[in-house]
C-alpha cells in the first residue's frame, strides 16, 4: 500500500467531533422546511451529549436561526455549503500512516441533478477548519456512495458508481482501482441498485452499513406492502454471497411521501458515534423493532431513534446530513491537527 494512502477510520472508532448541516435554502425544501429544522435540531441536541457538534450553516441568517433554536453554547460555523448533505459535499477524515489527512472529491450534484452555490467548495471549507490538509482526487464521488468496515473492505453500488452521470468514462475494472487506490482497500463488494426513488442513484448508506470489520447489517421487508421488498431481498442474498457476516432488520415499510407515492426511507441512514447511534424513525411499530436490533448490535452505545420524516422529504436522513471527525489521538503514534 502506497505511504500516501489515507485510511478512513470505521464510523464506530473514537470522534472528537460530528459536522452537522443546517438547511436554509427553503426553496428546496418547500412546506417541509419549518419542520425539517426542528428535527435536526432534535437531533443535535440528542447528538451533543456524546459528542462535540460542529454545525455548518451557509449564511449569517441561517447561522442566526440556528443560534435561537440551539443556543450560543453550540459550535456553529459559516461555511459555503448550498444544502445540509455533508456526507457527500463534505471531506471524508483519515490518516496517512499517523498523520491526519482528509480525501476530497469532485461534487457535481449527484449526477448534475441538484446544483447549489457552494457545496463545491464544502469539503475545503472543512477542512481548513479543521486544519487538516486535503489529499484531493480527480473523480466524482459522494461520501455516502462508500461505506468501509476500516479491514480492507469497500461497498457500494454499481447503480451510483456507474452511473455515466458521474465518471462516464469508469468501467467495473477501472472504479476498482480508483476506490482502491483512493481509500487503501483490498477489496471491493458490488451492489447492482439502491432504493426506487432515492435521488442520489442507489447510496449504500441506505441500504447496507457495517457495524464491525466483516460484519454488514440490511434490511428485510416490513408489512405486506412494503414498495422495497424485491430489492431488500436482492441485497441480502447478494451480500451473504459474499461470504461477509449479514444481520438484518426491520425496513421501515411503506412511509408515503406529502405529494403520494412511497418516499425512499430507510432505517440505514444512521449515525454511529461515540457511545451512542441515532437512527431515524418514522413513527411506526417497524422503528420501535429496527432500534431494538441496533441495541443487540451495539450493545455498548445508547441507541436513539429520532424522527426524520421531514428531513427525508430534503433527500436524506441522519447519515447523509453529518461527517465525523475521527479523534485523533486514539490513533496510536498519531500527531493531532
Amino acid at each position: 500500500m502506497p505511504e500516501s494512502t489515507v485510511i478512513c477510520p470505521p464510523e464506530w472508532a473514537p470522534q472528537s467531533a460530528v459536522w452537522v448541516g443546517w438547511p436554509r435554502l427553503e426553496h428546496e425544501w418547500g412546506d417541509a422546511f419549518a419542520m425539517a429544522r426542528l428535527e435536526i435540531a432534535g437531533f443535535v441536541r440528542a447528538l451533543s451529549p456524546f459528542v462535540p457538534v460542529k454545525l455548518a450553516v451557509g449564511d449569517d441568517a441561517a447561522a442566526d436561526e440556528a443560534y435561537a433554536l440551539l443556543g450560543d453554547a453550540l459550535e456553529i460555523h459559516r461555511v459555503p455549503s448550498g444544502d445540509i448533505w455533508l456526507r457527500d459535499t463534505g471531506p471524508l477524515f483519515g490518516v496517512v500512516g499517523s498523520v491526519p489527512a482528509a480525501l476530497t472529491f469532485r461534487f457535481n450534484g449527484w449526477g448534475g441533478k441538484y446544483l447549489m452555490d457552494g457545496d463545491t467548495e464544502t469539503a475545503a471549507a472543512l477542512c481548513d477548519v479543521e486544519g487538516i490538509p486535503a489529499t484531493p482526487h480527480d473523480i466524482v464521488l459522494e461520501g455516502g456512495a462508500v461505506e468501509q468496515d476500516g479491514a480492507g473492505v469497500l461497498l457500494t453500488t454499481r447503480q451510483c458508481l456507474l452511473n455515466e452521470n458521474r465518471n462516464p468514462d469508469w468501467t467495473e475494472d477501472v472504479a476498482e482501482a480508483a476506490l482502491k487506490e483512493a481509500f487503501g482497500v483490498q477489496r471491493v463488494i458490488w451492489l447492482e441498485e439502491g432504493l426506487p426513488g432515492d435521488h442520489t442513484d442507489g447510496h449504500i448508506d441506505n441500504i447496507a452499513r457495517f457495524v464491525a470489520p466483516g460484519h454488514v447489517l440490511c434490511q428485510t421487508a416490513s408489512g405486506p406492502d412494503d414498495p422495497n421488498a424485491r430489492v431488500f431481498a436482492e441485497i441480502e442474498g447478494a451480500l451473504r454471497d459474499t461470504g461477509l457476516d449479514v444481520s438484518t432488520l426491520p425496513s421501515t415499510g411503506r412511509v408515503l411521501k406529502e405529494a403520494g407515492g412511497a418516499a425512499p426511507a430507510s432505517h440505514m441512514n444512521f449515525l454511529i458515534t461515540n457511545g451512542a447511534v441515532l437512527m431515524p424513525a418514522f413513527e411506526n411499530e417497524f422503528s420501535t423493532e429496527a432500534a431494538a436490533v441496533l441495541a443487540d448490535l451495539f450493545p455498548g452505545r445508547e441507541v436513539l431513534a429520532l424522527p426524520a420524516r421531514h428531513v427525508l422529504s430534503g433527500g436524506g436522513a441522519f447519515h447523509c446530513m453529518t461527517q465525523q471527525v475521527p479523534d485523533w489521538a486514539s490513533f496510536e503514534g498519531a500527531s493531532t491537527p
